[in-house]
């Protein structure tokens, strides 16, 4: 029994049962992680990708994990620096013994050795399971994660054994105690007697500790030490502990400046254990200075940053790169939006793409005798996942078709990754048309759509973002913040090797000669609800529906032509880059882009009212029926997704009383189901608006190809085994059935 007793008062168990008992939030920074691993937390959007598969500069190597495991050991000294200072004076013992840092941190190994264990576990089984690495890589790896832990604590020790003193160092000769605190506490802390806690053998009672040497040592008295020589000690290692973790955030600031350079944008689960390594600094500050405080000194820090983030100084919102935001802003109100319906603007824009039918109609091919028929892509939104997928079914429909899918295509509409990857595609169409040399079907350029986009977002997050921008740069004339919006730009033009960068006025002449489809991008207005049409056309036609030319003011515009509203603000000149990030702005991975209106209005990913672009592509449709009956055969819709169109329905039963509460607002996460039911609604609608052998709906929808694998996750960040298993996903049968329909619709122009 008394063995059992000198575990239980063992150090390492009792710092673990103060952890439980007192800081709960320094747990919590561990288990979330756990979560991630796990696949509990973060799964669809590929968090635990960000750990187990980290990737740095294209690659996942020995590098990446030693990245990644410099990261983690800046956590762990994070966490054990917050855990001194909020815990040491209840072990005054530490403040005897040489090097007391050095032994608090062998005495709380539990947790995170626990953590590790089952992180590295984690890592050795994804990687042999899912992406299927030799052991002798796996072994790599694994020894970069740990090397890197292991260089980062000992960067640490050798600042703490220079700058750390304890008690023998005052033995000496002339060496002068530190100054006694005129206060035993910081400011805010609740009164710690320090003789009380000396004296006291029932309170955090120990009876021995681990040494440096992991050999068990009997806990000695310190009832003799002075008590404000103990204090000092303590606070002598604790302002020592500030400052490195107040060096730590500086060094992150001054990194933030080299956001340009590709060797500085580490993997993304790297700038995770930074964030928190900052949160878990930020946190133990405010705990050992305020303690009882801390709740109400947040809520008025939270509350002053709100207002001093109000003036032009401390607050800088995200701007649309090549806009003009110097001119007068742009009246954005409802009687103007409504106006349009009794101006002449919609039948002007109307005219103008009329003659870009004409236009597509002379250079499609067709079989003699019968009219071509009109092909609109419509690609759903899904990060890197839509974005491979999309060029995957294209690529292989287009050459099984013997170009005839883009050749015929006048139309592409979408949101998120998926146009990502259309915008990509299309330029390259451009291209081959003047140099026949570019091979369109080359896999080359799924792996550079396919490249990682979020180790640049996460770290600019992490290094730039948090702290305010402060770095600028200057396009069409205008300067802008650097943000982690800028960079996901720059990492876009990188992998797609610089051919996006062009503005949206570049693409009018191409698209005006039909030698390239046309391509709406429709981000979500987050102001009210409206989408934003970005074209180099006008298309004011797309703002409401046909019906309100007849019967003014009955029928609410619900869409803003990007190019008329803002034709002051040089529309024109919009980058296109920034088009397609406006049109793929995942919340908080990407910041919100405030456009130059009065009032002024922030926009958001298209994907929150139109996931699959069936919203822009049948509004399109309605407004040129006539001219589509016509001069066409019927429309051909081809809906690519990256996603199972018939979800699993999950069941209400066997749930506890406070599970259920939850039920209600269940609705609230079926956003993109309840979208689906109404793009079918909408596309029913079609097919009474043409007739039944007039419209075609093709589906190419993406899931996982291998019943035991985990489906690919939606996020700017995609393993190498996701991409495979979505490349595969064109050989499932529904798909392949897709392709021959394709084929029997666009069939090959007879040879006489």
């Amino acid at each position: 029994m008394a063995k059992w007793r000198n575990l239980y008062y063992a150090f390492p168990l009792q710092l673990l049962i103060l952890h439980l008992r007192s800081n709960h939030l320094l747990i919590a920074m561990w288990a979330v992680f756990a979560l991630f691993l796990s696949g509990s937390l973060g799964r669809k959007l590929g968090l635990q990708y960000l750990f187990l598969d980290p990737e740095y500069l294209g690659q996942v190597n020995f590098w990446s994990f030693f990245l990644l495991g410099l990261a983690l050991g800046s956590f762990f000294m994070s966490w054990n620096l917050t855990a001194y200072l909020l815990s040491a004076h209840y072990f005054p013992f530490l403040a005897s013994l040489a090097r007391p840092f050095t032994k608090f941190v062998i005495n709380n190994l539990l947790l995170p050795l626990a953590f590790f264990g089952f992180y590295l576990g984690a890592v050795i089984h994804f990687q042999h399971y899912y992406e299927g690495l030799q052991w002798s890589a796996i072994l790599v790896n694994a020894l970069g994660l740990i090397a890197g832990i292991f260089a980062l604590v000992f960067l640490y020790a050798l600042y703490f054994q220079a700058a750390n003193r304890d008690i023998s160092y005052y033995g000496q000769d002339g060496k002068k105690p530190p100054p006694a605190p005129s206060r035993a506490i910081p400011p805010g802390r609740r009164h710690v007697d320090l003789e009380y806690i000396k004296l006291d053998t029932a309170r955090w009672k120990v009876s021995a500790y681990l040494s440096e040497s992991l050999q068990l040592r009997l806990v000695r008295s310190v009832a003799h030490y002075d008590s404000r020589l103990l204090m000092g000690i303590f606070k002598q290692n604790h302002l020592n502990a500030l400052i490195m973790q107040l060096l730590s955030m500086l060094l992150l600031l001054m990194l933030g400046y080299l956001i340009d350079y590709p060797a500085f944008r580490i993997p993304a689960g790297a700038s995770l254990f930074i964030l928190a390594s900052v949160l878990t600094a930020i946190i133990g500050a405010l705990t050992y200075w305020f303690n009882e405080w801390r709740v109400a000194v947040i809520f008025l820090l939270l509350v002053g940053a709100n207002y001093l983030t109000r003036f032009d100084n401390f607050n800088h919102p995200n701007r649309a790169y090549g806009l003009d935001y110097e001119t007068a802003p742009a009246e954005y109100t409802v009687e103007r939006l409504q106006g349009i319906c009794e101006s002449d603007i919609i039948e002007k824009d109307k005219a103008g793409t009329i003659e870009i039918l004409e236009k597509w109609r002379q250079r499609v091919s067709h079989p003699p005798g019968r009219k071509p028929k009109m092909v609109i892509l419509c690609v759903s939104g899904g990060g890197l996942k839509s974005a491979t997928w999309t060029i995957q079914v294209v690529q292989t429909a287009d050459k099984l078709l013997d170009g005839r899918l883009l050749g015929h295509s006048l139309l592409i509409t979408g949101a998120s990754g998926g146009m990502l990857g259309m915008a990509y595609l299309r330029e390259l169409y451009l291209r081959k048309q003047d140099d026949p040399a570019i091979g369109l079907y080359s896999r080359q350029y799924i792996d550079n759509i396919a490249t990682d986009l979020l180790n640049s977002v996460a770290f600019t997050i992490i290094s730039n973002d948090l702290f305010l921008p402060w770095t600028t740069f200057e396009t069409a004339g205008f300067r802008y913040q650097k943000d982690r919006g800028y960079i996901f730009e720059r990492q876009l033009n990188e992998n797609t090797g610089f051919i996006l960068d062009k503005t949206i006025g570049d693409y009018r002449q191409a698209e005006r000669e039909a030698r390239a489809p046309m391509l709406f991008l429709t981000p979500s207005i987050v102001n009210d609800a409206r989408r934003l049409i970005i074209s180099p056309q006008g298309v004011s036609y797309m703002m409401v529906a046909p019906v309100a030319r007849d019967i003014p003011r009955q029928v609410e515009v619900d869409a803003v032509d990007f190019g008329w509203m803002f034709h002051a603000q040089k529309a024109d000149s919009l980058r296109f880059l920034t088009a397609l990030r406006m049109n793929a702005t995942y919340p908080y991975i990407l910041p919100n882009v405030h456009l130059p209106s009065n009032p002024q209005v922030e926009v958001m990913d298209a994907g929150f009212l139109d996931n699959y672009g069936i919203l822009s592509a049948t509004r399109f449709i309605q407004v040129f029926r006539d001219w589509i009956l016509e001069n066409t055969s019927g429309v051909v819709l081809v809906q690519i997704s990256s996603s199972e169109k018939i979800e699993r329905i999950t069941p209400s039963g066997g749930q506890g009383i406070i599970e259920s509460i939850f039920n209600p607002l269940g609705i609230a996460g079926k956003v993109l189901v309840i979208q689906e039911f109404e793009h079918d609604n909408s596309l029913g609608f079609m097919f009474d608006l043409l007739g039944k052998d007039m419209f075609h709906v093709v589906r190419f929808l993406y899931r996982p190809s291998e019943a035991n694998k985990l489906e690919a996750s939606i996020s700017f960040h995609i393993t190498s085994r996701e991409k495979e298993d979505i490349l595969r996903a064109i050989e499932l049968e529904e798909n392949q059935a897709s392709l021959q329909r394709l084929l029997h619709l666009l069939p090959p122009e007879r040879k006489k």
